[in-house]
């Protein structure tokens, strides 16, 4: 948000990027008989357009961005919404740019080791928008971190209930809280926190080869093998669940059951490999 500069342009050819506060008008009728009367709710959104899609999000009553997004049309946004360009430039740009500030120094403090300091500032943000995923994060990760695992642990239900948490502009926040988690013996809330996310995106290999780290802490060597399995079934040549199974070979943890198939997709990886053509010129 820093650096950036307020726009609350109402679209007239499609073609302008839209970033502002917008309103919705409700009428709603209250009592009944001859006490019916007319009521109009307003509700405020932020909507920011990325080229052709347009995100729509409620305001908390600190005006910040907060709450599940939802996609509308242009013709959609002409057509209910109305623009609320000073009120955006009065109240709810400048909230988003200081819980923006409290959000980065929460991370300037993490990257130093200075948890306490960390803690305050992501702490700040979140008492204006309870559910933003990047000081959620910094804020769990600073408990960690910490050895907290009473407050982590706190910060982990809410993170897996957020659907923003396991957006691709969060992965390197995700990844980070998952090792974090498991360096922490936290095994049960990483098999959780992974699954969680597969429900999401049920084709992410790399889930399937964290639930694997996850499992065989837990000794469960079938459930890890498994795993790795299905993440080759995804992506046969997936280089880290490749060599993952081949230490397990070598360590003699491949349950006698499943060594069939180990070798079976191993054995395709290589073959894979062998059908890939050289580049020109080599």
């Amino acid at each position: 948000m820093a650096g950036q500069t307020p726009n609350n342009a109402h679209p007239t050819n499609g073609k302008a990027d839209v970033r502002g506060v917008f309103s919705t008008q409700e009428v709603r009728r209250v009592g009944t008989g001859t006490t019916t009367r007319k009521t109009v709710q307003k509700t405020f959104w932020f909507v920011e357009q990325n080229g052709k899609e347009i995100d729509c999000q409620p305001l908390n009553t600190n005006y910040v961005p907060s709450g599940p997004k939802r996609k509308i049309t242009l013709d959609e946004l002409i057509a209910k919404f109305s623009p609320e360009p000073e009120f955006y430039l009065n109240s709810v740009f400048p909230k988003m740019q200081e819980m923006q500030r409290n959000v980065e120094n929460g991370d300037t403090h993490r990257e130093k080791g200075e948890t306490f300091a960390a803690e305050y500032e992501y702490a700040r943000a979140l008492n204006v928008d309870e559910e933003n995923v990047r000081a959620n994060f910094g804020i769990g990760l600073t408990y960690l971190e910490r050895g907290d695992n009473a407050k982590a642990q706190d910060i982990f239900q809410r993170l897996v209930k957020l659907e923003a948490t396991f957006e691709p502009e969060h992965k390197h926040l995700f990844n980070e809280f998952g090792i974090n988690l498991r360096k922490n013996r936290m095994l049960q809330e990483s098999l959780e926190y992974y699954h969680r996310a597969l429900e999401l995106s049920p084709n992410d290999e790399n889930l399937y080869m964290n639930i694997a780290r996850v499992q065989l802490e837990l000794k469960n060597l079938v459930e890890c093998v498994d795993n790795l399995l299905k993440a080759l079934t995804l992506s046969p040549r997936h280089e880290t669940s490749l060599k993952f199974l081949a230490w397990l070979i070598q360590k003699q943890l491949v349950p006698a059951d499943r060594l069939d198939g180990v070798r079976a997709a191993l054995q395709a990886a290589q073959s894979g490999a062998a059908r890939q053509p050289k580049p020109a010129g080599r």
